[in-house]
């Protein structure tokens, strides 16, 4: 199941021996860290290989070798399976010496590592999965939650769609834990709004056909048909959403969680004017375009999602935390990250709440219609950010048990 191993070592003599406490303090003499991640299947584009990428990345900005640190990265396909994700974290953990997991898309797999994680007082680095769970009733000391989650979707675009009238919802939604998140935050907002849900209707994971999900959800005449899924299963939904002549028939889609990869891979003539919020676009300035340019060098022209954001930035405060620190022990390690600030080139300044939820701001995005797009990859047009202090659930109602 392992893809990949890539070693970035501390080589200046000098430099190792200034470090020689934080070294001794370093389990086996390498800081270790695997990226668990769907590497074949619907989460791919938007995870995959180029969170691989984005956790390189962010060990050669780190710069070990002039810090006397050994730093490894491995990773694996977890399958969007929950038992496999747990299994292969498991071993890492006891066999291969792995001190982080990074990434893991796919909400059930993201709440069993976080488990394992616990277990083993090992840190988790979340930037894939979306459950806002992971902060809240399933939080935990080891975990790190990154880029974005259920309740920032909820809130940035189904809030945004009712504001413009989109008053009555039916919701198609992944049959996991994700897509019941999604569906059961983003109706939250729609009811406290003076909104009305229609129904709902749930599919299977990476399903092909939505025909008989599309059927009942143009049935309800719903002015929304709200997408609660992801990757593959919001392309396929929103491609066969058009043979059915559901937009043509004056209802709207809202693809709750869409990334620039689905843009991609529907192109702006099927995805032009979907809104959809995001916590990161690598057209928001100078920074953000270095760091794409070199990403997409290395990851066959793709341009990174918010996931491959959330990687590189989480990883690059992991290591900063492991130096402050010296040592990499897992729970001290997440609570130094809690304590220090955030400051990175893909989010800036930040801070890290005691449930584990990172705070940055977010934002809400309109895909352009093909004529607007001024080169590869400018998909966007962004019409608000949501500040930093509003684009996640307050700290007191998340229910998570370390807040006291």
């Amino acid at each position: 199941m392992q893809t990949g191993r890539a070693v970035f070592a501390g080589t200046a003599l000098v430099a190792a021996m200034a470090a020689g406490d934080c070294l001794a303090k370093v389990s086996d003499g390498i800081v270790r860290i695997g990226v668990l991640s769907d590497m074949s299947s619907l989460y791919s584009d938007a995870s995959g290989a180029g969170s691989v990428v984005a956790a390189q990345l962010a060990v050669e900005d780190f710069g070990p070798a002039g810090r006397g640190l050994r730093v490894e990265i491995i990773s694996a396909d977890h399958k969007n399976r929950a038992d496999t994700g747990s299994q292969i974290a498991r071993r890492w953990y006891e066999v291969e010496g792995v001190d982080a997991i990074a990434d893991v898309p796919n909400s059930a797999v993201a709440l069993a590592v976080s488990q394992a994680s616990r277990d083993r007082g090992k840190a988790f680095l979340v930037s894939g999965a979306a459950s806002a769970d992971l902060t809240g009733k399933a939080c935990s000391p080891n975990t790190i939650h990154w880029a974005y989650d259920t309740w920032m979707l909820a809130n940035g675009t189904g809030a945004a769609i009712v504001a413009t009238g989109g008053g009555t919802w039916f919701f198609l939604s992944a049959d996991y834990a994700f897509g019941h998140a999604l569906e059961r935050d983003t109706e939250a907002v729609v009811t406290k709004a003076g909104g009305k849900v229609l129904g709902k209707v749930r599919h299977p994971l990476n399903t092909q056909d939505f025909s008989s999900f599309l059927l009942q959800a143009q049935a309800s005449k719903a002015k929304i048909v709200g997408l609660a899924n992801a990757g593959g299963d919001t392309g396929n939904a929103i491609k066969q959403a058009a043979e059915f002549g559901i937009v043509a028939g004056g209802q709207q889609l809202a693809a709750l969680l869409f990334s620039i990869t689905d843009v991609h891979a529907l192109g702006l003539k099927s995805a032009q004017g979907l809104i959809a919020t995001d916590a990161f676009y690598w057209d928001l300035n100078e920074a953000t375009r270095a760091f794409a340019k070199r990403f997409a060098a290395k990851n066959r022209g793709i341009h990174p999602t918010m996931i491959h954001a959330g990687v590189y930035a989480s990883v690059l405060h992991y290591l900063k935390a492991v130096e402050a620190l010296g040592g990499d022990d897992g729970t001290r390690v997440i609570a130094k990250m809690k304590d220090m600030p955030t400051d990175d080139p893909l989010f800036g300044k930040g801070t890290i709440r005691a449930d584990g939820r990172k705070i940055h701001p977010a934002y809400l995005v309109e895909v352009k219609k093909p004529e607007e797009s001024k080169g590869p990859w400018d998909y966007y047009r962004i019409r608000a950010t949501i500040p930093a202090d509003r684009a996640f659930r307050p700290l007191a109602d998340g229910g998570c048990p370390l807040i006291r």
